[in-house]
C-alpha cells in the first residue's frame, strides 16, 4: 500500500476535525456577537407586557443582535430600584414612573409603549355596586399609594363630582391579596388587569363595573433606557426598540400565534386571552411616538398623586432619539 493511501483516512480525519472546529468556531463568535440586555418587567402576568416574551420566542430581538433576559418584577417601584441600582438596561413600566426621572433616578422614557388605560378595571363582588355612581365612601383596593391603580380610582372619584377622596382607597400590595380580601368583604371592590377581571367574572366571582376606555390622552405604559445604555450603548437601545415595534407588527398580524404565547404567560385560558387580546392591542402603539395631550395629562397625575410638589417638563423626561425610523 502507497504512503498517501496509508495518509488518506488521517487527511480526512484532519479536516473533518478542522470543519468542526470552524463551525464551532464561527457559532462562538455568532453567539459572542448578540448584546445582552436586562430588560425588567412591572409585573410578571399581564398582557401589556408580553410583547417582550414573544419578541423573544419569535426571535425578533435576536435578529437584531440582542440576547435578552427578561427579569419581572412586583410592581414599577422596585423595578425602579433595579434601574437605580445598575441592575436593569430597559424597564417597560407605566406613564406615571416618569416622576421618578424628577426625583433623580438615572433614567429616560425611550418609547411610548401604549396609549389609553384599557388594561384596567374596577371590579365589585357580583352582589356589589351596581354604578360607578354607587362608589361614593366604598373601599376600593389599589396596588400601591402614587400607583397608577391608585390615580385611576381617585380619577373615577373626581369624575363622579367627589373630588380625590370620595371613593376610598386601600394600597394592598400585590393582587391575589385583593381578590381575596373582595371575597371576604373587607373591601368593596379592586382595581386589576383585565384578564383577571374576565376570569373573575367566568367564575361568577366578580363583575366588571369601571373601565377606562375614555380616557384618551394618556400613556399607561412608558419604555424606559437607563442613562448609562443611553450614553455607552446607543446602538443597542435602538436594536431593541426595533425588534419591540417589529413584535407588534408580528402581534397585531398573527392572532393564534400570540395567544398561543400569551396565554402561558399570563396563565389564563384561551377563551379569555382571545378576549384580552381583541380588548388590549388598540392600546399598543406602532412607532412609540409620544404625544403632548398624554404627557400633559401624565404631569398633572404627578401633582394629583403627590409624587411631585409642581408638574415638570415633560420635554426633559422623554426622548425620542431612538426610535426606528419610518
Amino acid at each position: 500500500m502507497s504512503m498517501n493511501a496509508l495518509l488518506r483516512p488521517v487527511f480526512r480525519s484532519t479536516a473533518v476535525m478542522l470543519l468542526l472546529a470552524a463551525s464551532g468556531a464561527m457559532l462562538a463568535s455568532s453567539a459572542g456577537a448578540a448584546e445582552k440586555l436586562r430588560v425588567g418587567k412591572a409585573v410578571p402576568e399581564a398582557f401589556s407586557f408580553v410583547p417582550l416574551d414573544i419578541g423573544i420566542r419569535k426571535g425578533f430581538f435576536a435578529r437584531n443582535g440582542l440576547d435578552i433576559e427578561s427579569i419581572a418584577f412586583a410592581g414599577d417601584a422596585r423595578m425602579q430600584q433595579a434601574m437605580a441600582s445598575d441592575s436593569l438596561d430597559i424597564a417597560l413600566g407605566s406613564g406615571p414612573a416618569m416622576a421618578f426621572i424628577v426625583k433623580g433616578s438615572p433614567i429616560k422614557g425611550v418609547a411610548a409603549m401604549a396609549g389609553p388605560p384599557l388594561l384596567l378595571a374596577i371590579v365589585v363582588r357580583p352582589d356589589g355596586p351596581k354604578t360607578a355612581a354607587d362608589l361614593k365612601g366604598k373601599k376600593i383596593s389599589v396596588s400601591t399609594a402614587g400607583s397608577l391603580t391608585y390615580w385611576l380610582v381617585s380619577e373615577t372619584s373626581r369624575r363622579q363630582g367627589w373630588g380625590p377622596k370620595g371613593i376610598e382607597i386601600a394600597p394592598m400590595g400585590a393582587m391575589p391579596g385583593q381578590i381575596a380580601a373582595m371575597k371576604r368583604g373587607d373591601i368593596d371592590g379592586a382595581i386589576m388587569d383585565i384578564g383577571n377581571a374576565f376570569e373573575l367574572e367566568k367564575r361568577g366571582e366578580g363583575r366588571i363595573l369601571v373601565r377606562f376606555t375614555d380616557i384618551k390622552d394618556f400613556h399607561i405604559h412608558v419604555i424606559f433606557a437607563a442613562d448609562k445604555l443611553i450614553a455607552e450603548r446607543p446602538e443597542a437601545l435602538r436594536a431593541f426598540l426595533k425588534g419591540w415595534f417589529e413584535t407588534i407588527d408580528f402581534m397585531r398580524k398573527n392572532k393564534a400565534e400570540t395567544v398561543a404565547i400569551a396565554k402561558e404567560v399570563t396563565n389564563k385560558d384561551d377563551d379569555i386571552t382571545s378576549r384580552v387580546y381583541d380588548e388590549l392591542m388598540p392600546m399598543f402603539s406602532d412607532d412609540g411616538k409620544f404625544s403632548p395631550g398624554a404627557l400633559a395629562t401624565l404631569a398633572k397625575s404627578y401633582v394629583e398623586l403627590q409624587l411631585l410638589p409642581s408638574e415638570p417638563d415633560p420635554a426633559k423626561l422623554h426622548t425620542e432619539a431612538f426610535l426606528p425610523a419610518k
